[in-house]
């Protein structure tokens, strides 16, 4: 559920998780999870599939999806830039940012765009998920875009375990030395809450990270 508190803004529950009022009604959970699907696959993948074309910095006028998803999709002819913008700011990843009257998505583009993200307070070490078939050939080689225009790092081991889980049970998390990285000229974005992007990663900049022991091979257990 997407509400409006009116002196708190946007949230998504049942009453807004500052003063408790129970707000006004913007989306519900189908539309919440459809346009935000929608919104994402445009601003990353597909913008003309709905007519639309990103600026060199992945940027769209709200006002222009807003029509174009309502046309393509009559159920959503009461549409606004306000319901995007609530979709935006209540993200829980950070995946979208809004300027002014404009969206882009701050990560995870096919599009071929140039980001101007911040680079500012990146933290001294990033993660990154790989499969155990992957882990000694990027520990070798390094890592470099895939399916996506740039290198996606974590901001946690927990993050990118998160993040891993999608592809494997158990991924294996290799740590990113950014410092040195940023020494070596490699530049490093910060896209959204926890996500980091760079055009690569050499081999030397990556580690394995320890596994803690897992319950059943604690090799201290517990007494009786």
């Amino acid at each position: 559920m997407l509400k409006e508190c009116a002196q708190h803004g946007y949230f998504r529950a049942e009453n807004c998780p500052v003063c408790g009022q129970s707000g006004r009604f913007i989306l519900n959970d189908r539309e919440l999870d459809h346009l935000g699907r929608v919104l994402t696959g445009i601003l990353r993948h597909f913008p003309d599939r709905y007519g639309l074309a990103v600026d060199a910095h992945g940027w769209i006028e709200l006002s222009a999806i807003a029509r174009a998803i309502a046309q393509r999709h009559p159920v959503y002819r009461w549409l606004r830039p306000q319901h995007l913008v609530a979709i935006a700011e209540t993200d829980g990843k950070g995946r979208y940012e809004v300027r002014d009257d404009r969206i882009r998505a701050t990560y995870g583009h096919t599009l071929e765009i140039e980001l101007d993200l911040p680079t500012d307070d990146i933290p001294e070490h990033l993660y990154y998920p790989v499969t155990a078939d992957e882990a000694a050939i990027v520990l070798e080689v390094g890592l470099r875009p895939s399916d996506r225009r740039k290198v996606h790092l974590s901001k946690t081991a927990d993050d990118a375990v998160a993040a891993g889980k999608v592809r494997t049970p158990e991924p294996i998390v290799l740590e990113v030395d950014v410092r040195r990285a940023q020494k070596d000229g490699i530049v490093i974005m910060q896209a959204g809450k926890t996500v980091y992007l760079a055009d690569r990663i050499p081999a030397e900049l990556l580690r394995r990270t320890e596994s803690p022991p897992s319950p059943a091979t604690d090799p201290e257990p517990r007494a009786p």
